[in-house]
């Protein structure tokens, strides 16, 4: 899902942030983990489509406008300027390919879900997220360069949470992080799933621990 551009978070951000997750905890005994990254993916291959890209393009353009720059016949010299030419704009379209907007462009979406999914497994293993009681652990993370946010339970709640129910969490967060308001965004979100957890797993009267952090986790 698309998100705004990136941007600091405040020492109230953070507050917000985490008193959205600690209200949220008060209706379910699972616990609810906010994480925002930079990135989710290096896509070096989109550095290599730009390059190749902008190479063939310079190639053209000069085999195209051959006869003002070569008007008195083709040397071997010229070859040289020519590959010269072309590597420089390979090397100039690489350095464009790193950037965020190129990226997205060069990069299909399913690929970029991929990624991100592989970032969230990795994260959520990284901070020990299923290390619960119960395994009810919740990531919700949001990935800057690829405009998504995704929210990734553990194994035990996979059989009490519909798939549906969480592309609702999600969809509680979107219209604001569109916006560019990722505090406003996640915070949503984070109220959102704990709805959908006061369901599925209600918290116990005078047997609900915070077994993880309720600050976000920002890696940006």
């Amino acid at each position: 899902m698309a998100i705004g551009k990136a941007a600091a978070l405040s020492e109230a951000d953070r507050e917000r942030i985490r008193q959205a997750v600690h209200a949220a905890e008060q209706q379910t005994s699972a616990e609810i983990v906010p994480m925002i990254v930079a990135r989710s993916g290096l896509y070096r291959d989109a550095q290599h489509w730009a390059g190749l890209i902008t190479a063939l393009t310079m190639l053209a353009v000069l085999l195209a406008v051959e006869v003002s720059w070569l008007p008195w016949g083709w040397h071997a010299s010229n070859a040289g300027w020519l590959v010269l030419a072309v590597m420089l704009a390979y090397a100039g379209g690489s350095w464009i390919g790193t950037l965020p907007p190129v990226i997205r462009l060069l990069t299909s979406p399913t690929r970029m879900r991929h990624k991100v999914a592989l970032r969230a497994e990795r994260a959520f293993a990284q901070h020990a997220i299923s290390q619960t009681r119960e395994r009810t652990g919740v990531l919700i993370m949001l990935s800057m360069l690829e405009r998504q946010i995704y929210v990734l339970p553990d194994r035990s709640l996979a059989g009490l949470v519909s798939v549906d129910r969480w592309k609702q969490v999600v969809q509680a967060a979107v219209e604001r992080l569109q916006r560019g308001d990722i505090v406003e965004g996640l915070t949503h979100a984070i109220a959102a799933c704990g709805v959908v957890l006061a369901d599925a797993c209600p918290a116990r009267p005078g047997d609900n621990p915070n077994e993880l952090p309720d600050h976000v986790i920002d890696e940006r």
